[in-house]
């Protein structure tokens, strides 16, 4: 079975649901929840596109094709969105252990200390 259109799922799916995990990801890590909760919040995203394709485009509600990959994406987006948020806070408020490295991670090492200095 064929989805109504690669619009509609560029519309529904990669904007609208992708922007709802990418912010509740940085929410959810935002309020110094565990991973676990940004998860369960994707799943139910999944369910909520899942709808909005059926509701605004006619598309296959009950399919577990299209309800995986939709919350595999989802959950994808949910745990950068999440990461990158862990990674400002660790390197914000613990500054003096912590220091980003990159957008997702964090290493240990105050500002002060380069990585090649330690001993």
């Amino acid at each position: 079975m064929v989805e109504v259109s690669r619009g509609d799922f560029t519309l529904v799916t990669l904007f609208l649901g992708g922007g709802a995990a990418w912010l509740t990801g940085r929410s959810v890590a935002g309020t110094w929840r565990s991973y676990r909760q940004a998860l369960i919040y994707a799943l139910l995203l999944g369910c909520v596109v899942r709808f909005f394709h059926f509701a605004l485009f006619l598309g296959t509600l009950l399919s577990w094709h299209y309800f995986l990959t939709d919350t595999a994406f989802l959950i994808a987006v949910a745990t950068l969105g999440f990461r990158s948020e862990r990674a400002r806070q660790m390197a914000t408020r613990y500054g003096w252990i912590y220091r980003q490295s990159g957008p997702f991670g964090w290493v240990e090492g105050g500002p002060a200390e380069s990585p090649g200095t330690r001993a």
